[in-house]
């Protein structure tokens, strides 16, 4: 299965995006959400970007963001406890099996993979029922 959605890197795109994923599992929302997070505070807003989420022959879910700028290249920054920004590629560390960029003359693909597939949750898992405190 492929998705590939092409939109401006907008604050406002990052929740539709997450929302256009709901049926994905909470990894793949995240690290969408992180790598268009980056365009927008790295590269500028409204940057045109391709998004795919591509399931691999290996088994794995493939996250992709193109973008049109090749020269911003990505850095795992280290950040302080008190810091309010700069944990996203960290977080995309701990949740990925590994990451990396691809980088063409006219633009540049950050990327990274989960272990399973990206099928969408056919019956989500359902909430326990409340039961009262009587036998």
């Amino acid at each position: 299965m492929t998705l590939e959605l092409s939109l401006l890197a907008t604050p406002k795109s990052v929740p539709e995006l997450r929302h256009r994923l709901r049926h994905h599992n909470d990894d793949v929302r995240l690290c969408v959400s992180e790598l268009l997070t980056n365009v927008i505070d790295h590269v500028g807003e409204g940057t045109p970007v391709t998004v795919r989420v591509i399931g691999t022959d290996y088994g794995r879910t493939r996250i992709e963001v193109t973008g049109p700028d090749p020269r911003v290249l990505p850095v795992l920054p280290h950040s302080a406890p008190t810091d309010e920004s700069g944990r996203g590629l960290a977080l995309i560390g701990v949740v990925a099996r590994r990451w990396g960029v691809e980088q063409g003359a006219s633009h540049k693909t950050v990327w990274c993979e989960l272990d399973g597939v990206p099928h969408p949750r056919r019956n989500p898992p359902r909430r326990p029922a409340i039961q009262s405190g009587r036998p």
